[in-house]
């Protein structure tokens, strides 16, 4: 089978030439093939970012092969691969360190996969910092053209690929839902690891306690049905529970990085629900972007302040 779309995302940002040079490598082997970028803005080593927002997108990409570099261990013994999803309907190409699995695993899983130990279909030379010039973009470029997967390299049964690990929601002995950030938008707006099944039978009203505030959300189903100054959770373009104001930034009102924690109550149910409280001294989860605690000398009076900017909105 032969593709004309790659749909390529990394870490590579734009300020080097990175990008580019993936582009035109892909070019040179496959001329008629477009490469479509979904983002070049995921976090400097950041997988599990790079693997959410894989999994957010797969089910709207167009046919052909998906090729993802978020690849901190480039030039170690972590493996390059090819993946074969739907019975070779799609390909996912890249580093075997968890960044393809969350989209794997949307589209069904895998049902066959190789190791990129072919260097006939590699770029020539001795470099082992840039696999995606040298491997994974004339990989994809040559499966779009009609290479067969095994051609490629040596077959490796697809469990035994790293996993993606994402974080579950669990509900505490007293009610209270325990989830995480799993995705800031540029908006502000707030994605949690929650479905929204497990909140229908919650009041609309719910209290939210995370970052250093704890506020009171009313269900909407639109962002600009949030009241001025109010917060509100809805259901995502992705299906999930996202918390938002409106035309301005949750997580900075919240100072909320991905991968925090955030705790939700029924508001009627909760003896501490209301709106702005005082502030709680919650630490920031460690890690990439994490933000610091509130420690001597810091404010404990939460912000109601909102942002100016006028080109803040929503999707």
């Amino acid at each position: 089978m032969r593709f004309n779309t790659i749909s390529f995302l990394s870490d590579y940002g734009r300020a080097d030439e990175f990008v580019g040079i993936v582009h035109s490598v892909v070019r040179s082997l496959a001329p008629e093939v477009r490469v479509i970028d979904l983002t070049h803005d995921i976090g400097p080593h950041d997988v599990r970012a790079g693997g959410l927002a894989l999994a957010r997108s797969v089910n709207h990409m167009a046919p052909g092969v998906v090729l993802g570099v978020v690849d901190p261990g480039v030039g170690t013994d972590r493996k390059p691969v090819a993946i074969e999803v739907a019975d070779g309907q799609a390909f996912l190409v890249g580093p075997d360190n968890g960044l393809l699995a969350p989209a794997v695993a949307m589209v069904g899983g895998a049902t066959d996969a190789v190791v990129l130990d072919n260097v006939e279909y590699h770029l020539g030379g001795d470099a082992t910092t840039f696999d995606g010039r040298d491997v994974f973009a004339p990989v994809a470029a040559h499966l779009c053209n009609g290479v067969a997967l095994h051609d490629l390299g040596t077959p490796i049964n697809p469990a035994l690929l790293t996993p993606g690990l994402l974080p579950i929601s669990e509900v505490g002995p007293e009610g209270q839902m325990h989830a995480e950030v799993l995705w800031i938008d540029r908006f502000g707006n707030v994605q949690l690891n929650v479905d929204p099944d497990d909140l229908a039978s919650w009041p609309d009203a719910i209290t939210v306690e995370g970052g250093r505030l704890k506020r009171t959300a009313q269900r909407v189903s639109a962002f600009s049905d949030i009241p001025t100054g109010g917060v509100g959770y809805l259901v995502d373009a992705y299906g999930l529970v996202t918390l938002a104001v409106n035309r301005s930034s949750l997580a900075m009102e919240l100072q909320l990085s991905e991968g925090d924690d955030v705790t939700l109550w029924p508001a009627e149910v909760d003896p501490r629900a209301g709106s702005v409280v005082s502030a709680v001294s919650l630490s920031s989860k460690p890690g990439p972007g994490s933000h610091p605690a509130a420690g001597p000398g810091s404010s404990t009076t939460p912000s109601t302040e909102r942002p100016e900017d006028p080109s803040c909105g929503h999707p």
